[in-house]
């Protein structure tokens, strides 16, 4: 069926190299994903949230046939990955993080010209596409001149409308705001949603927790190769059950955080960097009975505490509640 799209039991190991003295070196295996199995429903926008490293990536070029899996089976817009690749690649419009999917010696209009005759669009069809495109995404300003001289954001523009050219049913989209400013990466979500509506189903791997809440219908959250929880949004802030989240910034040690981390009722508590400030982020129960308890415990270890306060659950609160680590966190293997 178009636009759906089923994953059973899918794995991929890589064979990594690691330097055992000046000239010696060994392979070892990286099991990047550890039999993934999910469905998404034809017309959904299906997010897979995950910090860098967690697998996203990875998956991704399994289901656009970059990457062969090592086991697993899975069918996209009802074509086999193994048997049907050519049929899988004909009707999938793809946008891969980075640039390095594009040509940098021919202008942004000849890039999408040149796409859509990979895709054996007609003359007059791929050149109708182009303008199509290029006018949607307000790119008349950039379109003629070579993408060598486009910024980042530009490019990853660009990239999106080369995703668009097939007019595919599934648009898989991966971190497509990543280095857009912010009316840029507005601009996108916009026009994702818009042709969602349309009838595309979207995959949608994003490390940014508001986004996966604002754009997805379901998520999936994926963590070192694996799916951790599976549903609506609502579905998974609920599943904390009665567990809360509290939110502290300020001037926090390691050994504060730990000394949270033994306190009855706390189920994590995970500090973090963000924005040059120190953010310990609680989950818990009970928090009125609990909060007077984290102060005590934090001024005892001489923590500054500049901000503290309960929130409501968010996606990242429970990725740190089934994980004890937060989004930021890079996970790849080095």
């Amino acid at each position: 069926m178009l636009g759906q799209v089923r994953i059973e039991n899918l794995t991929k190991t890589y064979l990594t190299r690691q330097r055992r003295g000046l000239f010696k070196s060994e392979k070892k295996p990286v099991e990047a994903l550890k039999g993934v199995s999910f469905e998404i429903h034809p017309g959904e926008i299906f997010g897979l949230l995950g910090p860098n490293g967690a697998g996203k990536t990875t998956l991704i070029k399994c289901l656009t046939t970059l990457l062969l899996p090592t086991s697993g089976e899975a069918w996209i817009n009802g074509y086999h990955l193994t048997q049907e690749d050519n049929l899988i690649r004909a009707s999938v419009g793809c946008m891969l993080m980075g640039e390095r999917g594009l040509y940098w010696k021919l202008t942004g209009r000849e890039n999408l010209i040149f796409f859509g005759a990979l895709y054996q669009l007609n003359g007059a069809e791929r050149h109708r596409r182009t303008d199509e495109i290029i006018e949607r995404l307000n790119l008349a300003s950039i379109a003629d001149r070579t993408v060598e001289t486009y910024s980042s954001g530009q490019k990853m523009k660009l990239a999106f409308a080369k995703a668009l050219i097939n007019d595919a049913p599934l648009l898989i989209l991966d971190e497509p705001t990543n280095t857009l400013d912010l009316p840029s990466a507005r601009e996108l979500r916009m026009v994702v949603r818009e042709l969602n509506e349309a009838g595309k189903t979207v995959i949608y791997t994003t490390h940014i927790m508001a986004e996966a809440e604002t754009m997805c219908d379901r998520v999936a959250i994926i963590d070192r190769g694996q799916v951790l929880a599976l549903g609506m949004v609502a579905e998974l802030k609920a599943s904390l059950g009665r567990e809360e989240v509290i939110h502290i910034e300020g001037v926090i040690s390691a050994q504060a955080s730990q000394a949270i981390q033994t306190l009855p009722g706390v189920t994590q508590a995970v500090r973090a960097a963000v924005d040059g400030r120190t953010q310990l982020t609680v989950v818990g129960q009970n928090q009125r009975a609990l909060l007077p308890r984290l102060i005590e415990t934090l001024t005892a270890h001489q923590a500054v505490i500049q901000k503290i306060a309960p929130e409501e659950v968010t996606l990242e609160d429970v990725f740190i509640a089934r994980t004890g680590r937060t989004l930021a966190d890079d996970t790849r293997v080095k």
